[in-house]
């Protein structure tokens, strides 16, 4: 099936051509009809597996540039995702030229603003800054037509519950919910149930996510050793793009530190940083221009940058999904991606899980530490 075949027009086509992409994913040829005929949508699908196009499509041929009003408001928990769909809707203004609004903490409310004086038919909004300028009364959603909760299982574990209800509420009564979720767990379901009407479940396994591209290791060392340890390895491997995740914002921050004082080419990326420098470093990082991106789970979620080689988890992850969800930055479309673990002893039980989970013992690489 072709973008043609699924009601896209020609001047989106191009665009997307334009952008390399000739053919849709699944979930995009399972969700842009349905979608684009006002169904209600729960799609369970990954980040790499298409999704942000399996709505933003959809949604761009239904909007009216003719209308002024905000005719589609799009809700993610992270300000990165934000970010990112912003650029793909930006992409797809080429074709049909729509007014479109990214508003997040950290960006300039005075800007937001400004902007907000012009007619606006999509925004694109974290939960937070988006009830801000609802209770300023400079954001009016009553003629909204489709609302989509984009990564609910996210916004959810982040405690964002109260503020997607608060927003809904202030919805138009009749109006099409598109819930797309990484885990269809049961508090999501509860969610979009409770505010959807006869909705279609789509569920889309990770089919780039293949761990069978992704070569892994597990390499043994101690808290006080790791860093020596990475190290090592980083000159072993000199990867081309990589990233490396840590457990909390501390640590990248000290990793970030130690990695530039022995020369490394690397910056860091967490929710504490300013919203204009992470701009920055993911442009510099899509670019190339920065050889290892030192991350934490949340600041990396929905993180879709081509070109990455490499993931070394420097601290092991909590569970087999956010695992997996590393992992998965790398080995894309069909290319060999590589990954390493280091552990502690006392990480030996949470990686007994991740193995058992994937049904494979990752081999162990020696380390010979200088």
């Amino acid at each position: 099936m072709n973008f043609k075949e699924l009601g896209i027009s020609e001047d989106i086509i191009n665009v997307l051509e334009n952008s390399g992409i000739a053919a849709p994913t699944k979930i995009q040829e399972e969700s842009i009809i349905p979608i684009k005929a006002g169904r209600d949508v729960i799609s369970e699908a990954q980040t790499g597996t298409g999704k942000t196009l399996a709505f933003l499509l959809p949604i761009f041929e239904n909007l009216s540039p003719n209308i002024d009003s905000v005719q589609a408001l799009i809700v993610t928990p992270t300000r990165e995702l934000a970010l990112q769909i912003t650029e793909q809707a930006m992409k797809l203004k080429e074709a049909k030229d729509i007014n479109i609004l990214a508003t997040y903490g950290g960006k300039d409310i005075g800007a937001q603003l400004k902007k907000l004086k012009r007619n606006i038919q999509l925004i694109i909004a974290t939960p937070g800054r988006l009830l801000d300028h609802i209770a300023r009364k400079t954001i009016d959603l009553t003629k909204l037509k489709t609302l989509v909760l984009d990564e609910a299982d996210q916004m959810l574990l982040m405690g964002f519950k109260n503020d997607v209800e608060s927003i809904i509420k202030e919805t138009s009564k009749k109006h099409q919910t598109l819930c797309f979720s990484a885990t269809m767990n049961s508090d999501v379901k509860k969610l979009a149930y409770r505010y959807m009407s006869d909705p279609l479940t789509i569920t889309v396994k990770k089919e780039e996510v293949t761990l069978d591209n992704i070569k892994q290791y597990v390499i043994e060392t101690t808290d006080r050793k790791k860093e020596d340890a990475l190290c090592t390895i980083l000159d072993q491997d000199n990867p081309f793009m990589s990233i490396i995740f840590c457990r909390t914002k501390r640590r990248v921050d000290n990793l970030e530190l130690s990695l530039h004082r022995r020369g490394y080419n690397c910056e860091k990326l967490h929710s504490d940083i300013a919203q204009s420098k992470r701009e920055r470093v993911m442009k510099s990082f899509r670019a190339a221009d920065i050889q290892y991106l030192i991350a934490t789970d949340v600041a990396a979620r929905g993180l879709d940058v081509s070109g990455v080689t490499h993931v070394y988890n420097y601290d092991i992850p909590e569970n087999v999904e956010s695992y997996i969800h590393r992992i998965g930055r790398t080995g894309r479309a069909g290319e060999a991606g590589y990954t390493c673990l280091f552990i502690d002893p006392k990480d030996e039980r949470t990686l007994n899980e991740i193995e058992k989970a994937i049904k494979f013992k990752i081999p162990r690489r020696e380390c010979p530490i200088k």
